[in-house]
């Protein structure tokens, strides 16, 4: 039996949830020109190995269903741990994401591949922000690693 890696002393995070919406399980093949060819498994990958330098837990999901992020939401509430939220179109249309987020008092980071802010006037609009901790966008897959490195620097300077 192999002894899990020793989280960072400074880190008293130990996890964090990395929630994905509609089509994102499509990342590499879908629209290259707006999001890239990295895929959703090539970010799991590189965020699951950062994570392991942390001593951190990476809980990374993916779904269609507005349901199940907003029940994935809530267990990141009750378990303390913050969630990067990438909630695709539902960012743009889910009330029912920002009452979980809000009720379960969930830290939460919103990202987008995409700057959603120079593309149709429909995706200027997120129903997420207002109860996010922060917002990155637009920097492609990086926007992830972006997320993940301020939830550890926020973490370490909370110790």
């Amino acid at each position: 039996m192999s002894l899990p890696p020793p989280r960072h002393e400074n880190c008293p995070m130990k996890t964090v949830y990395v929630l994905n919406g509609p089509n994102l399980n499509l990342l590499g093949t879908r629209e290259p020109a707006t999001y890239g060819t990295v895929t959703l498994a090539d970010i799991e990958a590189r965020l699951k190995a950062r994570c392991g330098t942390e001593g951190l837990t990476l809980e990374f999901r993916q779904t269609n269903v507005e349901g199940e992020l907003v029940t994935w939401l809530q267990e990141a509430g009750k378990a303390g741990a913050p969630a990067i939220l990438n909630a695709g179109a539902y960012t743009h249309t889910s009330i029912a994401m920002h009452d979980a987020i809000r009720g379960a008092g969930v830290k939460v980071i919103e990202v987008h591949l995409s700057n959603v802010h120079a593309r149709e006037d429909f995706r200027h609009h997120s129903m997420i922000s207002a109860v996010a901790a922060g917002v990155i966008l637009g920097f492609g897959a990086l926007s992830y690693d972006l997320a993940l490195d301020a939830l550890i620097a926020q973490s370490k300077n909370k110790s």
